[in-house]
């Protein structure tokens, strides 16, 4: 599989498809919907900037993703109601907790592994 922006959109399209369908499946426990969010960051990330390495994606998505949970301390009136709206609540969430923190960790890392994966075998096809 080629590294091309083209594969990062339909991973993130992916990855935003699991994530809504993780929320209305009964059984899937809520932090997986956490680590998809991780791992759509790190794709939207490696979308925008495919130039970068990917140490330097991971560190991207790392300070996106706990910038936005650190910004759920932030409780004022109006980003409230930002977050009362559908796209609001899924990109800003409601409440901080640490383990969310945890969760998009382990997406970010997840989306790195795969993105070596793809590197991995675009060396191998260009061999």
């Amino acid at each position: 599989m080629l590294k091309t922006k083209s594969t990062y959109f339909v991973l993130i399209i992916a990855t935003i498809a699991l994530g809504l369908l993780s929320r209305h499946v009964n059984g899937i426990p809520l932090f997986i919907g956490d680590i998809l969010w991780g791992l759509m960051v790190y794709f939207i990330v490696r979308f925008l900037l495919i130039g970068k390495k990917i140490k330097w994606a991971v560190a991207v998505s790392l300070i996106f993703s706990y910038s936005i949970e650190a910004s759920q301390l932030y409780q004022a009136h109006w980003i409230n109601n930002i977050r009362h709206t559908i796209i609001g609540g899924l990109i800003l969430g409601y409440s901080f907790l640490w383990s969310d923190m945890l969760c998009y960790t382990a997406g970010i890392g997840v989306g790195a592994l795969i993105d070596i994966k793809l590197v991995a075998n675009q060396n191998n096809i260009s061999r």
